[in-house]
């Protein structure tokens, strides 16, 4: 890791206020593994949890609570999980894509690439994981597994949370 990478992290936030949205058409607060998880590691990381959803896989219900998260003052950065598969009912990935001002493709790209290399092989290339911001907000979008929220959150996410939030505050 170089030098500028370190002092960076030693710069960012401890803290991150975060929304998790959790897409699905058949998850309630009480079978939401994917969120609970999420939810556990941003805390035990000593992030909070400002808001907490769960929306059915359909663009406008989506695209609409990323809208409303990402204007919310207490919200720093957005995770969701699931509909990011090919099927014609995941819509995720086209909802988050159409609100996002910047797109951090590197995201997607490690995601994919760890997961081909430690978890399901070639199958992933159906991963439609994307990440970006929305003015100052970050937000990380993620499949709805638990494998793939507990590689997506303990490889990416928390190791840059405070990072990204760093980068994203330096121009105020």
């Amino acid at each position: 890791m170089s030098a500028s990478t370190e002092q960076h992290r030693r710069e960012a936030p401890a803290r991150v206020a975060c929304a998790i949205l959790t897409v699905s058409d058949t998850r309630t607060p009480e079978t939401d593994k994917s969120g609970q998880l999420i939810r556990r590691l941003l805390e035990d990381a000593g992030h909070t949890v400002a808001e907490y959803a769960i929306v059915k896989d359909d663009y406008e219900g989506i695209a609409e609570l990323l809208r409303a998260a990402a204007a919310n003052p207490l919200v720093e950065a957005v995770l969701l999980n699931g509909g990011t598969g090919i099927a014609g009912r995941d819509t995720t990935y086209e909802a988050v894509r159409d609100q996002l001002h910047k797109e951090m493709p590197g995201f997607g790209e490690i995601f994919r690439y760890l997961s081909f290399t430690e978890d399901i092989g070639s199958a992933a290339i159906l991963s439609r994981a994307i990440a970006g911001t929305i003015g100052t907000t970050a937000v990380f979008s993620m499949p709805g597994s638990t494998a793939a929220v507990r590689l997506a959150m303990t490889r990416l996410v928390v190791p840059e949370l405070g990072h990204v939030m760093r980068e994203l505050y330096k121009d105020r």
